[in-house]
């Protein structure tokens, strides 16, 4: 049973994925200068960084672990000064992420990719921020400037929202599949293929 449970070995890596995939999170966020954008960026997110998350998973298969990686990111930008909305939106998402893969027994290539879809849908969370925090991610938005902020109110609705989450969870799912590929070897030690 102990082999199961988070080591400090363990949390020193979940410590290191979670600053590489902080830095291309906010990376790939650069694509939102243009509000347009900032609808594929889910998708485009799970594609690039699949192959980080994927390779997580194959290096520690214990329970929670995926869940706290995921909050790291969220738990920042809620410290930076988003809404609790994103905050609550992630715990649901990572929540959901990790019971996926407790039912793969932590080495499903499915499971951890299905996994992986539900929690690249965390990001959303920042968009939803719009419609359920509405005042208070206008003001936080401000300093793009007020044409910048126009736009995102017309962008960001419910029906835009729907395909948010789609294209968040075909992205995921595509950079699962990346990851696979690209990390062949690292599965097979772990047992996951």
């Amino acid at each position: 049973m102990s082999e199961n449970k988070l080591k400090i070995r363990d949390l020193v890596t979940i410590g290191v994925f979670a600053v590489i995939y902080f830095v291309v999170m906010f990376g790939v966020g650069m694509i939102g200068v243009i509000p347009i954008l900032f609808l594929v960026y889910p998708t485009i997110l799970g594609i690039v960084t699949g192959t980080i998350i994927m390779l997580f998973m194959a290096k520690v298969q214990k329970p929670w672990a995926l869940f706290i990686l995921g909050m790291l990111s969220p738990l920042l930008m809620f410290a930076m000064g988003h809404t609790y909305v994103l905050a609550l939106h992630a715990v649901v998402v990572m929540l959901i992420a990790e019971m996926l893969r407790r039912v793969g027994n932590y080495k499903s290539f499915k499971y951890n990719a299905f996994s992986f879809a539900i929690f690249n849908t965390w990001i959303c969370g920042s968009l939803m921020q719009m419609l359920w925090a509405r005042e208070k991610y206008i003001e936080m938005s401000m300093m793009m400037g007020k044409s910048y902020v126009d736009v995102l109110e017309k962008l960001i609705t419910y029906p835009n929202m729907a395909l948010v989450y789609a294209g968040a969870l075909a992205g995921g799912a595509v950079g699962a599949c990346i990851g696979k590929m690209l990390l062949k070897k690292h599965f097979e030690k772990a047992g996951i293929i």
